[in-house]
């Protein structure tokens, strides 16, 4: 009983700590996009090198619903209606959650990794003793840059899935499904709504996700188990927030509770 006390009690430490830890990032955001050229620097490292993995995860995974899609529906005679399946799964749910996850696995574990080794090589100590502001310096634009990169990069995920190489490549061009009824599905189900619902997700997962990276980062312990550890700890608690809030944003979008 005591253990599990313990437990609970070093998660609502390490949960107050972030917290101050984020205020602090807030304040110092105004001072951040000062620099321009810095956190632009940080968008391409951030959001720029993920494009590729996006890419190529959006072509496939549309590929597959596709195929999948194909198979239940044409068990209905209602093939038809694949371009609606595609498109309402992906913007919904696969094209946020998933670009989430891969940016998680790799923008985020990068920013960790990089702020740890600072810490770790005392270049974080080293600023406090110039008088410069380690958290306006380092933290805030690689925050800022996370926040405004993931959103972009779901946007281009659902784009890849929803026609250019995923489904419509498999549905239209393979499966022999019509090329103008299956624009015509996407075009006449997908409201202005569900984009907007996945743009709240994204922005949702980007904040947490950039929040967790940067605080394991400055936080980690300053040697190389610390880092790994940091890493590790940064992919497992985003994943573990991303599928969480993906059910409680999903609950609120549907219900309204």
């Amino acid at each position: 009983m005591s253990q599990f006390v313990n437990v609970i009690e070093n998660f609502l430490r390490g949960l107050a700590r972030a917290q101050f830890f984020l205020l602090a990032i807030l304040a110092a955001i105004p001072a951040a996009f000062a620099r321009p050229r810095l956190l632009v620097q940080q968008i391409y490292s951030v959001g720029v090198l993920s494009l590729v993995i996006t890419v190529i995860s959006g072509m496939f995974i549309g590929m597959v619903l596709g195929l999948q899609g194909y198979r239940t529906l044409v068990g209905f005679g209602a093939e038809t209606s694949l371009g609606t399946f595609v498109a309402l799964v992906t913007v919904r749910e696969l094209g946020p959650v998933v670009t989430a996850l891969l940016f998680a696995g790799r923008a985020g574990s990068a920013l960790t990794a990089e702020i740890g080794l600072m810490r770790a090589t005392d270049q974080l100590s080293a600023m406090e003793m110039m008088a410069v502001d380690p958290i306006q310096r380092v933290i805030a634009p690689r925050f800022i840059a996370g926040c405004l990169s993931l959103p972009l990069l779901a946007a281009v995920f659902c784009v890849m899935a929803i026609g250019i190489s995923g489904g419509h490549m498999i549905g239209v061009e393979l499966l022999g499904v019509d090329a103008g009824s299956y624009w015509t599905q996407i075009q006449g189900a997908v409201k202005l709504e569900d984009i907007w619902n996945g743009v709240v997700k994204s922005g949702v997962f980007a904040f947490v996700i950039s929040w967790i990276a940067v605080y394991q980062g400055y936080h980690a312990a300053p040697n190389s188990e610390g880092v790994s550890r940091a890493t590790r700890n940064t992919v497992v608690t985003s994943s573990r927030a991303i599928l969480a809030l993906d059910f409680v944003l999903t609950a609120f979008m549907i219900h309204g509770f």
